[in-house]
């Protein structure tokens, strides 16, 4: 089930007069709950939590995490700078990344740890380390995103070094030295506690032939449920179903594995939603659809497009009127046809009308389950829209602005005029 709505009208009302509309608004006690949850993940022999800042990297909600007691993990090299300038330890860092980052050196000599995803990274970081230790990030064979848009282990996914090339990592890490102590898996979005435990298997098989390993790390992709009929990973029960698993693996290997984890949705999802106005209403006449229109759209949610994702979608009115629902399709402000907040689910090309009260201009939508891969994964600047402004509800209700909306200044100042 999907968290309730953490907003009232009254609050969206007020913040969206203080900051405006588009606007981000994320709940710290809610965030604080994930990161409590995700800490007390069942586990044989301790555990490190990181959360995956690509979900949402804002500096305020990577402190709101590391006050808490969890680490980072970061996608590429800049995401491990961003994560540094927010204060945060660079030990505390660890970079999983498809590109290869080009400053490897400087962000490793400053103590970020790294997790090769490739022979070729593992080469070049035994070239750069000789002697070190490094973790390697293995495709153990299966996925379980819902689509290959978000599926990210399996024969379809380049995440990772397949399974079978194990022995050449072994070999290309002893010919420069290099000590493989830890290592990483990552399926895709889950919630099944059975799927987690035959993927769990999987990467513990893998680690019995990496005799140096002492801490794996299973990754992220637990789902959250951001609709009302979908269901969200349960940490408590997944975790209860793979600490046998661990404590088996040790009874067999004489070796106690460190469990990291790399939640990103889980803890940020339903934290966060996104405050837009009613700036339009249209329709396509007798056998057609009526459209809501907004001042927001693919330039701060990109997920309903791009996957067919499903956000829960409320309304509050302007103004009193009786609670009649009409069936809306809810348009973003893109000159885009693909620019559609109503898609049909799984399919971004599908329509699926909305049922919301009466509509009217000046009216609040509120985007729920928008606290992760909305503002982090946004068009940001197409049609010339600015970035949205952030805000955070804190431990007592109140709201702090933690990024500013964008300026038409700031959009444009790296362009160069002709002479």
């Amino acid at each position: 089930m999907a968290s309730p709505l953490f907003l009232s009208p009254e609050q969206a009302f007020s913040i969206r007069e203080a900051f405006g509309t588009p606007v981000f608004v994320y709940d710290q006690k809610l965030l604080e709950a994930a990161a409590r949850d995700a800490l007390a993940f069942p586990n044989a022999f301790g555990l490190t939590v990181r959360f995956a800042m690509k979900a949402l990297p804002t500096a305020a909600i990577l402190q709101v995490f590391y006050r808490a007691g969890l680490h980072l993990d970061g996608s590429s090299g800049f995401e491990a700078e961003r994560a540094m300038l927010a204060g945060i330890a660079p030990e505390h860092i660890q970079i999983t990344a498809q590109e290869l980052p080009p400053n490897l050196g400087e962000l490793v000599g400053r103590g970020c740890l790294f997790n090769a995803c490739s022979l070729r990274q593992l080469d070049v970081y035994g070239t750069m380390f000789p002697g070190a230790e490094v973790s390697l990030r293995i495709n153990p064979g299966l996925g379980s995103g819902h689509s290959n848009r978000t599926n990210v282990g399996g024969p379809s996914s380049s995440f990772g070094i397949w399974h079978a090339y194990l022995e050449d990592a072994r070999q290309l890490a002893q010919q420069h030295g290099v000590r493989i102590t830890g290592m990483h898996t990552h399926i895709g979005s889950g919630a099944d506690p059975e799927v987690w435990l035959h993927c769990a298997a999987l990467a513990l098989s893998a680690a019995a032939k990496l005799p140096e390993v002492t801490r794996l790390s299973l990754g992220g992709g637990f789902k959250p449920a951001r609709m009302e009929d979908e269901i969200g990973a349960d940490l408590a029960v997944i975790g209860a179903r793979l600490q046998p698993a661990f404590e088996e693996f040790a009874r067999e290997h004489r070796r106690e594995l460190h469990l990291e984890l790399e939640p990103g949705a889980l803890l940020t999802a339903n934290a966060g939603a996104l405050l837009c106005s009613v700036t339009d209403l249209v329709d396509t006449g007798a056998g057609g659809y009526q459209f809501i229109k907004t001042d927001t759209g693919m330039t701060d949610i990109l997920r309903p497009p791009l996957y067919g994702a499903q956000h829960p979608i409320t309304l509050f009115p302007a103004t009193p009127r009786d609670n009649n629902s009409i069936p809306y399709l809810v348009a973003g402000h893109c000159c885009e046809s693909s620019d559609l907040l109503s898609p049909e689910p799984g399919n971004p090309e599908g329509l699926k009308p909305r049922a919301l009260p009466r509509a009217e201009i000046g009216d609040i939508l509120v985007i729920g389950g928008a606290g992760a891969y909305c503002s982090a994964m946004a068009t940001k600047n197409y049609n010339s829209f600015p970035e949205s402004p952030e805000v955070l509800l804190d431990t007592d209700g109140h709201p702090h602005l933690i990024r500013k909306r964008q300026t038409m200044a700031q959009m444009v100042q790296n362009e160069m005029l002709l002479p």
